[in-house]
């Protein structure tokens, strides 16, 4: 493990040992080292997504290790990936950081990076590294569409199912504990640091004919609403459908359809039509755009960047 400062070790010698940590992936035949990457994009088209993460706001150091946070940041974006009936091939990785930082917590951010890329079949193709005084990552995520056409959120239409995949409300469950100082469940806790999306989701999604696919990333109800409102339609759920995790407690309905950062999947499915790995969860009817619970409107949820 290394020891030091990025300060004293300096910008090029430590882009040099990320570098080193960041095994090449199939779609990259050049990566990190030269002034730009090459990306193979043999369906002529590339998937692109850009999300940024703020130290204080996004995750706390005091919360989270570095690997954890890493693979939280390649997960959120990969998953946008995936929702988009896309797979992922490589990561940029914009990294600003205090001098102070130990240059070990940067080789282990890089590490969660790159394991969570090769989970998804990805890898990381290269970056940039500034001096800032909090840590920021922004990262760009690509992904190929492999001649097929895009999976938005504007394709549900009246009379298809609605159905989950992955899990959902345990990352915003974990993060009550951490704002309360709890130490456990380790379980809900480690679902807030590292969420685990089910990349396989958008291949299980496009093969089974879906007609909208969306990452949970603010909550379900909130990114159902997105589609609702994309399609024009209307989103029917039941509650006693929804997959509600016992350890979630009395809050548990609350966590899965106002929680965020799960980065599961909601999609819609022509009858029938709906995956065995995924659980319907209500149907798609005609109607002002909107999501019901019951027949009920949802109350007011998921993650804003700009609320109280």
């Amino acid at each position: 493990m290394s020891t030091g400062a990025v300060g004293s070790l300096g910008e090029f010698a430590l882009i040099r040992r990320l570098t080193r940590r960041l095994p090449p992936g199939p779609a990259v035949p050049l990566g990190p080292g030269d002034d730009a990457a090459v990306v193979a994009a043999p369906d002529g088209r590339v998937v692109a997504t850009t999300d940024l993460l703020v130290e204080g706001r996004h995750f706390r150091r005091d919360w989270s290790g570095p690997a954890d946070i890493g693979r939280k940041a390649a997960a959120q974006n990969l998953a946008d990936v995936v929702a988009m009936g896309a797979a992922p091939t490589a990561l940029l990785v914009g990294l600003a950081l205090p001098p102070e930082t130990p240059v070990a917590w940067v080789e282990e951010l890089y590490d969660g990076l790159a394991a969570e890329c090769a989970a998804a079949g990805a890898s990381v193709a290269g970056g940039d590294v500034v001096r800032a005084p909090a840590v920021t990552l922004a990262i760009t995520a690509l992904g190929d569409l492999r001649g097929a056409p895009p999976l938005t959120r504007a394709g549900a239409r009246p009379g298809d199912l609605v159905a989950v995949r992955g899990e959902l409300g345990r990352s915003a469950a974990g993060l009550e504990l951490l704002r309360r100082g709890a130490t456990g469940p380790a379980a809900l806790l480690d679902a807030h640091r590292r969420p685990r999306p089910p990349y396989a989701a958008g291949a299980e999604a496009r093969a089974a004919g879906a007609t909208s696919l969306v990452d949970v990333s603010d909550g379900l109800a909130a990114d159902l609403g997105h589609i609702a409102a994309a399609s024009g339609v209307r989103v029917e759920l039941d509650a006693a459908a929804l997959p509600v995790p016992p350890d979630l407690g009395p809050d548990g309905l609350r966590h899965v359809l106002t929680g965020g950062e799960d980065h599961g999947f909601a999609a819609t499915f022509p009858p029938g039509r709906a995956p065995a790995s995924w659980t319907v969860v209500g149907r798609v009817a005609a109607g002002e755009p909107g999501v019901l619970v019951d027949g009920r409107p949802v109350a007011a949820g998921g993650w804003d960047h700009f609320a109280e």
